[in-house]
């Protein structure tokens, strides 16, 4: 009998017990309210789709079963599901391959509920993000940049509804790499209420520049047509300042069979970052951008004359949060829309013609998830800061105002509510409590699905260190939390070398009551850096999430002045502490944080004596239009802030940096650290460097992560 090896010794944590997950926290995955709003579907074992009910959580019956289908296609596991609107049939995901940060190929099928039959979805090749009509009746995917429907009630028949989709120059129905990176979506169609129309956005990327970078054979996967000389990957990546898609909205009319071009008017370089068929199948809605991003529009589209009209107009200084469309939902007769016109993340509700029918939120209630409106009683259901910057409660708001708390632990709580909002699965974590997942009704605990105990109690037999919170002040009167892990055995009478981690990007949040605190879950890299005779600590700067619009943006047009500041500030007041020996504390980040550790370590105090750097932006000149003029302008507007970057501070730079990258990422470009390293070179800096073949900004696969930790940990030991 094979035993699976564990790399955990007693009572000590191992890097590799943290990567091979002998340390992960059991969830309930793939949960899907079903629409008679008492039950979930539920993903078991790859294998199975079961039926719960939102009252016990104990199965209720068997939705699909690989071993137990009708017809000559069989499926030894999947990958994931889609439900159609009636529960009669379910989209199957198979052989899922990746190609960016939220998209991927599939291989789905029609699993028809009733006799058990399985069908592919298509004959003519992989297919991209799936959506059912709100019947059932019909499914809409995109391929090879065209969109295609499936009627399954004319024998699955399949039209092309596009025919100009084209790699790297023509995309119909899924966002080009920069709106599906920025504007958090995979997914460009949408049908309307009585299924007679499709509408979508078309992007053409014929102006956009080509990025391209060499890949290699690699392991684990190895790519073998490039066993004898690398290949090359290209796409198009539109860098600050250059020219994005042009973007457009077009209808297709299911029974004419026309296809319209809305008259829409958005700007020449402005942005869609969402459209959504509302109540009314007349009626289309289209959120657009302009280019600084601080203002955004509403229309309402008729879908067969294509006239477009403005309905909500909405401009908030200096730019306009990532919440707006995340947040974005239709409802009966309108919509809700986030907004910090106020200063505050709230919600608004708006009907049809663009009145506001109400706001959710009050003062300085910062709003950070929305569940849902339900239309019966007239409550809204959302997730909003609670007390502190760093928890998190499930709320109920009625039309009044009036607000019920549902969660009750302090902490992280998010929710996933049934249909019909009568129930809810409550996940509720903290950083001394993994993820538990319990049934809920209002105030009321019907039962607990998850409480991960067992992960608890092997971890607290373990004698770790224990993660705390603190406060300080820095020297510019900014107060900052912060969480520190000191070793088991700490000796308040020494002084111990310090390692601080950070991200600090733009309304992120690393010090959060959260058990997937710090780079790892319950902070075990910090803990086994406390066991390795190191002080871990994490500080959120000026510019971070969880304390208004004022505090997160105040670092407009000058990204990493302020964030570095901070973080040589909190080395400041940690080397005051009589615990701490200020002449041997390091910083490290990944990605933002990366960025942030090369500003920090060249900020022109030399507090940091080792340094790394994962992945980092190292000008903003070579990172997206989207997100970076987001928080900078562009290059020709505001040529002094994007001048401050680590190239530019290269001469500055203090202690001894290792800097790691992947060669293939798609998203901080390896550029980034090409020309970073020739201005050390050129500056006479000495640093090291360590590329990850094949390795995207994840940088993970294979033994990857497990090295990259090592490499981490072995240089701060050498230089602390």
């Amino acid at each position: 009998m094979l035993v699976p090896v564990m790399y955990v010794v007693a009572g000590r944590l191992t890097l590799r017990s943290i990567t091979d997950g002998s340390f992960a926290a059991d969830g309930i995955w793939g949960v899907t309210p079903m629409a008679d709003g008492c039950s979930y579907g539920q993903i078991k074992d790859g294998k199975r789709i079961v039926l719960c009910s939102f009252q016990t959580g104990k199965e209720t019956g068997v939705l699909f079963d690989a071993d137990n289908t009708t017809g000559k296609v069989k499926l030894s596991h999947i990958d994931g599901y889609v439900m159609s609107p009636t529960g009669k049939d379910i989209l199957l995901r198979t052989e899922t391959r990746p190609i960016y940060r939220r998209s991927h190929t599939a291989v789905y099928y029609i699993y028809n509920v009733r006799n058990r039959s399985i069908v592919p979805l298509s004959n003519g090749g992989p297919q991209e993000c799936p959506s059912w009509s709100r019947d059932g009746s019909m499914v809409a995917f995109v391929r090879d940049g065209n969109i295609f429907l499936v009627r399954l009630r004319y024998d699955n028949a399949e039209t092309q509804i596009t025919k100009d989709g084209k790699l790297n120059e023509i995309i119909n129905g899924k966002p080009d790499w920069v709106y599906e990176e920025e504007f958090t979506t995979n997914r460009s169609f949408d049908f309307n209420a009585d299924g007679t129309m499709i509408a979508w956005i078309r992007y053409d990327e014929g102006k956009v520049p080509m990025f391209s970078f060499p890949m290699y054979k690699g392991l684990m996967p190895e790519i073998e047509d490039n066993a004898l000389y690398p290949g090359t990957y290209a796409y198009k990546y539109p860098v600050a300042g250059v020219t994005n898609s042009t973007v457009t909205v077009h209808t297709y009319e299911l029974k004419s069979r026309v296809t319209r071009r809305m008259k829409l008017p958005v700007d020449t370089d402005g942005y869609i970052p969402r459209i959504a068929f509302s109540s009314d199948p007349d009626k289309l809605l289209v959120m657009t951008q302009n280019r600084h991003q601080d203002r955004l529009e509403v229309y309402c589209c008729n879908p067969r004359s294509t006239e477009c009209r403005m309905i909500l107009r909405d401009e908030v200084k200096p730019y306009v949060g990532e919440g707006a469309y995340t947040m974005f939902s239709t409802t009966p007769g309108g919509f809700v829309i986030q907004s910090e016109r106020s200063g505050y993340a709230h919600l608004y509700m708006y009907d049809l013609n663009g009145s506001q029918k109400c706001e959710v939120g009050r003062g300085s209630e910062i709003i950070t998830d929305f569940y849902g409106y339900d239309a019966a009683t007239g409550m809204f259901y959302y997730q909003a800061v609670d007390d502190s910057p760093m928890r998190t409660a499930v709320f109920g708001c009625d039309a009044k105002g009036r607000v019920t708390r549902l969660s009750s632990q302090r902490g992280q709580n998010s929710a996933v509510f049934s249909a019909d909002f009568k129930y809810y699965m409550l996940t509720y974590m903290s950083m001394a409590t993994p993820p538990t997942y319990s049934l809920r009704r209002g105030n009321r605990t019907l039962a607990t699905l998850e409480d991960n105990r067992a992960l608890a109690d092997k971890i607290e037999s373990m004698n770790l260190a224990k993660p705390e919170f603190f406060k300080f002040t820095t020297g510019d009167g900014v107060e900052l939390n912060g969480i520190m892990v000191k070793p088991a055995d700490f000796d308040p009478s020494k002084k111990y070398p310090v390692i601080m981690y950070q991200y600090s990007g733009p309304g992120s949040q690393m010090v959060t009551d959260s058990w997937y605190v710090g780079n790892c879950s319950a902070a075990l890299l910090e803990r086994y850096m406390a066991q390795e005779g190191f002080i871990c600590v994490i500080v959120d700067g000026r510019g971070t999430g969880g304390r208004g619009a004022a505090f997160e943006k105040q670092t407009y047009l000058k990204l990493g002045q302020l964030e570095s500041r901070d973080q040589v500030e909190t080395a400041i007041w940690l080397g005051r502490q009589p615990y701490v020996d200020k002449d041997r504390i390091g910083i490290w980040g990944w990605s933002f944080g990366g960025f942030n550790t090369l500003m920090s370590m060249s900020e022109g105090r030399p507090v940091f004596y080792a340094g790394v750097a994962v992945a980092p932006p190292t000008s903003w000149r070579y990172y997206d239009t989207v997100y970076t003029e987001r928080y900078m302008r562009t290059p020709k507007e505001n040529e002094a802030g994007y001048d401050v970057s680590p190239i530019g501070r290269a001469s500055m730079l203090h202690g001894s940096l290792l800097i790691c990258h992947g060669l293939a990422d798609d998203n901080v470009h390896f550029r980034n650290v090409a020309e970073y390293t020739e201005a050390l070179v050129n500056a006479d800096k000495d640093f090291r460097q360590l590329t990850y073949t094949n390795r995207n900004h994840g940088i993970s696969g294979g033994n990857t992560r497990n090295h990259l930790y090592r490499q981490l940990i072995d240089h701060f030991k050498k230089n602390l």
